[in-house]
């Protein structure tokens, strides 16, 4: 059975569970693991501890590829750097071309040979002409991916009015549906502010708490039969 530990990826902000495989790692290493972008950075904090953000045991876990080098560590820091400046022209080039998007994010592949423009709108965009634009300053190839709000929450995170960290970027990997009905159903106020979450959406929790309530009914028929 695969090794599970803990990592932190800094890059990314988030803590998570990663199957170790063979590589030999220690407390505090470096190491590079699985990502949709080719390979993220991310040090270990937890070896045979169970205490992670990320807990669920069916989920598929990232493996480890490699320990991380010093070149390795370097050239994170240098997408980094690079991301930072690829989102400031692209905020530019948004501006000059006057187009009603809002630019929430930018990552290099670990080859540096894509780059991904993460941004939201209320519709469609004709972004083409600002993708000629980054292609020409960048010499890659760049897509433009719309996401919606939740979404964005999901890749900074923040602290829920319960006072813990959103659960959309702690654990959840898919957005369920939430409705107005659910909170009438639980017999909470319908207030925007109270019910709402930092993205602006109904709370995801609200749903949490509805299937809660379903197995609860669920059990008390149980009873009663």
């Amino acid at each position: 059975m695969s090794e599970l530990i803990c990592v932190y990826s800094e890059r990314v902000g988030k803590a998570y569970h990663v199957d170790k495989g063979e590589v030999d790692l220690q407390m505090d290493d470096f190491c590079i693991i699985e990502s949709l972008h080719g390979g993220e950075l991310a040090q270990v904090i937890s070896i045979g501890s169970k205490m992670c953000c990320d807990v669920k045991p069916s989920c598929s876990r990232p493996k480890v590829v490699r320990k991380a080098t010093q070149e390795d560590m370097e050239k994170f820091k240098w997408l980094k750097d690079k991301e930072k400046i690829a989102f400031d022209f692209c905020l530019q080039r948004i501006k000059a071309r006057n187009l009603s998007m809002k630019l929430v994010m930018v990552r290099y592949f670990f080859n540096e040979k894509k780059g991904i423009f993460y941004y939201t709108a209320d519709g469609r965009v004709d972004f083409r002409i600002l993708v000629k634009d980054m292609a020409k300053e960048f010499k890659m190839r760049i897509e433009m991916r719309q996401i919606g709000v939740r979404d964005e929450a999901k890749m900074f995170g923040g602290i829920g009015v319960c006072g813990r960290a959103l659960c959309c970027f702690s654990f959840m990997n898919n957005f369920e549906p939430v409705t107005i009905q659910k909170a009438k159903k639980q017999q909470i106020a319908i207030n925007p502010t109270k019910i709402s979450g930092l993205c602006g959406r109904l709370m995801c929790c609200l749903a949490f708490e509805d299937e809660s309530m379903g197995r609860m009914y669920t059990n008390d028929e149980k009873v009663e039969d």
